[in-house]
């Protein structure tokens, strides 16, 4: 019995296999990426902003500081801000011996705008109380980060 023609049989019925494999998995993938598109996780400030509407979210004013000029305002908007020492911070403490390099992030919500201590050492203080966890902001309130003071308001 002459094997040479089977096994060419089964090469080509292998072969066969495998490009109708390989062209389902292709045509299968090609019809889910037409289904629906994959949604971004990294959302621009305009999406944030849509997404956390507050009519005024409010803002920090700078009452005492060695590191910032008092009197100056943030924004308290739909982009978080994060105190702390660290010059990446958007308030930034430099040369504030009592405040933690990542300190405090303070973050505006359909409910309100929060305080969030960032396990700082010398802790995160609104109206002399020490914030643990997260507390949310009222007008007038003291928040005091390190040796700066910052009033909210709306």
């Amino acid at each position: 019995m002459n094997v040479e023609p089977v096994l060419l049989a089964l090469q080509a019925a292998f072969l066969i296999l495998l490009y109708v494999f390989i062209w389902r998995v292709v045509r299968s993938a090609g019809r889910d990426m037409q289904v629906a598109p994959q949604e971004s996780f990294i959302l621009a400030p305009s999406q944030l902003a849509a997404d956390h509407q507050v009519a005024d979210p409010g803002r920090l004013v700078v009452e005492r500081s060695k590191a910032v000029a008092v009197g100056k305002t943030f924004d308290a908007g739909p982009v978080p801000l994060t105190v702390g020492r660290s010059g990446d911070n958007t308030i930034s403490l430099e040369g504030d011996e009592f405040a933690s390099g990542q300190h405090a992030r303070i973050e505006s919500q359909r409910d309100g705008v929060w305080i969030l201590d960032l396990g700082s050492t010398n802790g995160t203080f609104v109206n002399g109380e020490r914030v643990e966890g997260r507390r949310q902001l009222h007008r007038g309130d003291l928040v005091q980060i390190g040796d700066t003071e910052l009033r909210f308001e709306r």
